[in-house]
């Protein structure tokens, strides 16, 4: 007598269909997630699990930026499904950050602005990054200069010098975000900023923005007038 097949199965192979014939876009939070465990978890119903995952971290961005773990919190996410889970995000930064390497962030900014809201968004602490540009304003170096507290991190001018230096970096762009989510700058920001930019320009190293990164958005100072 045929045994006969788990229910899931059929779901599963609707799902790589409606992925493949139509895109991403045309799938629940849910359904993408589940696509995702799938891989992890070839043998059971990921459905439930998808919600459970999506109910406790809020929204699909919520799950990706999960710590491993946060994920292992979780009854059935082991270390080889929060890897898997790990991987989605780590894909994508990847794939931004070569997207922009060899093209002028003149032409690019919306791209790397993209990069930056996926690195740090959902960070719980502050990071200040510097993104290193040459002659062409191409990236040639993306690096953590800082990491602190919910809000502060300290920040050291002559290392950058050093490092833009080493790199015979041009121009850079200062970026940091605000884990309250709010990227709106403060007075301090505006007067680091200002010290970092006289400090570079003796070495003919200019800044071209600072990016405040917060979960509800970006805060470029060029485009707000303030470099």
């Amino acid at each position: 007598m045929p045994t006969e097949k788990p229910h899931y199965l059929g779901h599963r192979e609707r799902l790589r269909d409606k992925l493949l014939s139509h895109g991403g876009e045309t799938l629940a939070d849910y359904e993408l997630l589940e696509l995702i465990l799938m891989m992890a978890l070839p043998r059971c119903d990921v459905k439930p699990l998808a919600k459970t995952l999506l109910n406790r971290f809020g929204s699909f961005a919520g799950v990706m930026n999960a710590s491993p773990e946060e994920l292992m919190q979780i009854k059935g996410i082991k270390e080889t499904t929060a890897a898997v889970i790990k991987t989605i995000p780590a894909a994508c930064e990847r794939l931004l950050k070569q997207e922009v390497s060899n093209t002028s962030v003149l032409n690019s900014f919306d791209k790397i602005k993209d990069y930056c809201y996926l690195k740090l968004a959902h960070k719980h602490n502050e990071r200040f990054h510097i993104l290193f540009l040459n002659l062409k304003y191409q990236l040639i170096a993306a690096e953590e200069h800082q990491h602190g507290t919910i809000n502060h991190t300290p920040v050291y001018p002559r290392e950058i010098l050093a490092r833009a230096l080493a790199l015979n970096a041009s121009a850079v762009i200062l970026v940091h975000n605000h884990p309250s989510g709010d990227p709106k700058p403060s007075e301090a920001d505006i007067k680091l900023t200002d010290e970092l930019s006289k400090i570079l320009k003796i070495s003919d190293i200019t800044v071209y923005d600072h990016l405040i990164i917060g979960k509800s958005g970006i805060y470029s100072f060029r485009q707000n007038g303030l470099m």
